[in-house]
């Protein structure tokens, strides 16, 4: 053991490192212009056409989240750690999520330059730009855009503010403006 020491304490410090880039990468999360625009779109590894990453399927949404669980691993992550990882995640079986579908839903990834694999390899890398991304991806979905969603979605408004200021007026034409139309007329502020 002592004759591997070097060795051991060179690998932790090494998954130690990945392991900071990780949480800096989560932390830090943004995303490049017109992101949003081309991962819906289909593209090509090789010869082989894949189809795009739709952030709006929970499907996608549990591999990103799977794919940013491994950036701290030593050597990548195969295929069958990715499918029991979404296994963990969603709670689901083999029957579920078959090793066939992680497998197709790594290419798309791979297809988007969200994961890497070294030639002629099996294992999968995730690198920092790309997780950084697929955290941005993630928060902006999750914290940003279904609040919102779930708030405009409310029918029912609170009570008039005592004090009314141009921003309260302003806010209460653009959802009267905004508000779908519907046979029963929502009650009046009370």
């Amino acid at each position: 053991m002592i004759d591997k020491f070097a060795e051991i304490v060179t690998r932790l410090a090494g998954i130690a490192e990945r392991f900071a880039t990780a949480l800096d990468c989560v932390d830090t999360g943004f995303l490049n212009d017109g992101i949003l625009d081309r991962l819906p779109t289909g593209t090509r590894l090789g010869a082989t056409r894949v189809g795009g990453v739709d952030v709006h399927k929970q499907r996608m949404r549990d591999a990103l989240s799977a794919v940013l669980a491994f950036p701290p691993a030593p050597n990548g992550f195969t295929v069958g750690e990715f499918a029991a990882r979404i296994h963990v995640i969603t709670g689901t079986s083999d029957l579920d999520y078959t090793v066939r579908q992680a497998a197709y839903d790594l290419r798309k990834l791979r297809g988007k330059q969200l994961v890497d694999k070294p030639a002629r390899t099996r294992r999968y890398r995730v690198p920092s730009l790309a997780a950084r991304t697929i955290a941005a991806l993630l928060t902006l979905r999750d914290q940003v855009i279904a609040p919102i969603l779930a708030a405009v979605r409310s029918p029912k408004m609170g009570r008039k503010p005592a004090h009314w200021t141009r921003v309260d007026r302003d806010y209460e034409k653009s959802a009267s403006i905004c508000k779908p139309s519907s046979p029963i007329s929502p009650s009046k502020h009370r």
